[in-house]
């Protein structure tokens, strides 16, 4: 298994299943049993293999400087995806002459389509496996275990999934063309294309194995006659009383299906490195011919992932120009206030749909045939108003401190030319202080702190995040491996320390953020709970000095970077700053810490 392809979200065909070798990966050799190799070493066998690798390992030194004094307000992050929401595409040919929808059969022929010959899967994080018990483990061998660095970059690997996602529409065509835009429908006619992201069995496993809360994890809904209503009881929803009410018709909704089903804690956790932004998701199963919901319209952006069954589906396009990208979801519509539908497909399972906030959207069984789908969402409170919200009350502070025009008196006789009872006047006098306060609004741009704006935004994405999903091969280099063991009698063995020669890495791109407050604070995922906002942000507090060995590791994501090549002057303080990011899961190494032996 090679780490370098992600080992943490890959998509893969089933009828190509093999990686293409990397002739520029450093390959190190640890001795170990003849028989054991990376394919055939269980997971229960992780600690052994890796305590061995530890002892064996020798310790790499490179004299190539691959870090430069930055100024941390001077640096620019290095652009590492090309192709992203602003990049060139080629023309789409589309299905349909309306504006508003689109329509993509998979034989559709879409400009630089990404080539599938088998359905894609989701492939769970790989596992160091190991032989039966008759082929036991030995560091006395003379053959060597290979351990290769994991060199995945985590948004390039978010654009796969999103890809996956897509296929067969090209992905820089849908941000170019059709994001925010219009609808999308992908007709597959491959049933079993999102079979592994959710299934009814999985759902009756959940409810059974997990304390899911009726109205906390769980809605029971229905749509009759024009009245939308929720039926939920209290407590856990057992499975007994849950497939009642489906019995009876009624629809059910998981409301944070990410938390229990870790294959869409997998797609989750992925696609949110690409979008920057929180990725959410709703799981609806719904009886034989019925509804849940009534019309309405969301402030996400939505892609449908129908996994089981069949629903008409029905979009409209937004009311009016207030409608459109709205900030706040909708009341419930009734049919005469929508008009007619701009897409009305029958999405199949293997299919997908998309629609952006504002669409007015709603969906029935047909057939006899129930239906199970899950809802992937995004860019909620993510709009440039959003970025203003906070960037201007920031501006006219900062202005009301640094310029006097800003805290002079108003007039004396302000009251008498505004206000309700003056707003039809229009005088001269009126008109002069009008021009003054368009004076003073027209300078608060010239403090616009757009840098701790943007900061203030990620740091919403570091409380919103779900938590990272790591391979074996990814724990095997960071503290979520086997280090530090308590064993009998009280004693801690295969103990590990980071070294100026030790190369680290960030775990993911975004998996922190450097904000300036009342101090340097490096906020951070890793830690989120997989409930969302089900745990404080965690934050670290570090001296300004400190701060361009954070930024040195942002800007060489995500390449590896010695220890002693952290921009700032003391070893000292270069060590101590890598065992925090360590010990708080924010880095890995290169390769696996060497054992410290303490007799």
């Amino acid at each position: 298994m090679d780490p370098s392809v992600s080992a943490f979200a890959v998509y893969q065909s089933k009828k190509n299943n093999k990686q293409k070798p990397n002739n520029k990966k450093r390959k190190v050799k640890r001795p170990v049993s003849k028989n054991v190799s990376a394919k055939n070493m269980k997971e229960n066998a992780m600690k052994e293999i890796s305590l061995k690798l530890k002892r064996k390992q020798k310790k790499l030194k490179q004299s190539k400087n691959i870090v430069k004094k930055k100024s941390l307000k001077k640096n620019k992050s290095k652009q590492v995806i090309k192709n992203e929401m602003n990049g060139q595409a080629a023309n789409m040919e589309s299905s349909s002459s309306n504006n508003n929808q689109i329509t993509v059969e998979q034989t559709t022929k879409i400009p630089k389509p990404p080539i599938i010959e088998e359905v894609p899967e989701l492939v769970p994080a790989p596992k160091l496996e190991k032989q039966e018990v008759d082929s036991a483990c030995s560091c006395s061998s003379s053959d060597g275990f290979e351990f290769t660095p994991v060199t995945t970059h985590s948004k390039e690997e978010g654009l796969k999934v999103f890809t996956w996602m897509l296929t067969p529409f090209d992905p820089n065509e849908f941000l170019k063309e059709i994001w925010e835009k219009k609808p999308l429908h992908i007709a597959r006619k491959k049933p079993d294309y999102y079979k592994d992201v959710i299934s009814t069995p999985v759902i009756d496993n959940m409810l059974r194995t997990e304390n899911i809360q009726f109205t906390k994890n769980i809605d029971i809904t229905s749509y009759v006659d024009g009245k939308r209503e929720t039926h939920n009881p209290e407590g856990r929803a057992n499975p007994h009383l849950v497939w009642d009410f489906y019995l009876n018709g009624c629809s059910i909704r998981l409301l944070n299906p990410q938390t229990y089903v870790p294959q869409l804690h997998l797609l989750n956790a992925t696609l949110q490195e690409f979008f920057n932004s929180f990725v959410g998701a709703n799981a609806y199963l719904t009886p034989p011919d019925s509804q849940g919901f009534a019309p309405h319209y969301d402030d996400i952006e939505a892609f449908i992932l129908q996994t089981e069954g069949k629903k008409h589906w029905r979009i409209y396009k937004p009311r009016d120009e207030s409608e459109i990208l709205p900030r706040v979801p909708s009341k419930n519509f009734d049919e005469s206030e929508i008009g007619e539908p701009v897409l009305e497909v029958v999405l199949e399972a293997g299919d997908m749909l998309y629609f952006p906030r504002g669409y007015i959207h709603q969906g029935v069984t047909i057939d006899g045939e129930h239906s199970l789908h899950v809802t992937i969402s995004m860019y909620q409170k993510h709009a440039w108003a959003d970025l203003l919200e906070k960037m201007i009350p920031a501006a006219l502070q900062i202005a009301i401190n640094e310029n006097i025009e800003f805290r002079e008196g108003l007039p004396l006789d302000i009251y008498d030319h505004f206000g309700l009872v003056h707003s039809d006047t229009n005088t001269p006098r009126k008109a002069e202080m009008e021009e003054i306060v368009k004076r003073l609004f027209n300078k608060i741009k010239d403090y616009l702190p757009i840098d701790e704006a943007v900061d203030q935004m990620n740091k919403k994405f570091q409380q919103d995040a779900l938590p990272p999903v790591l391979s074996d091969f990814e724990k095997a280099v960071t503290v979520f491996g086997d280090s530090d063991v308590m064993i009998e009698n009280g004693k801690v063995t295969n103990r590990v320390e980071i070294g100026l020669d030790t190369r680290i890495r960030l775990l993911r791109k975004n998996i922190l953020r450097i904000v300036s407050e009342e101090r340097i604070k490096l906020y951070y995922y890793a830690e989120n709970a997989l409930e969302y906002h089900g745990a404080e942000l965690p934050f670290l507090e570090i001296e300004e000095d400190l701060a361009p060995a954070i930024e040195t590791l942002i800007t060489t994501y995500p390449e590896y970077v010695s220890v002693e090549n952290l921009d700032i002057p003391s070893d000292s303080d270069k060590i101590q700053i890598s065992d925090a990011l360590w010990s708080r899961g924010l880095i890995m190494t290169e390769y696996p810490l060497e054992t410290i032996d303490d007799e």
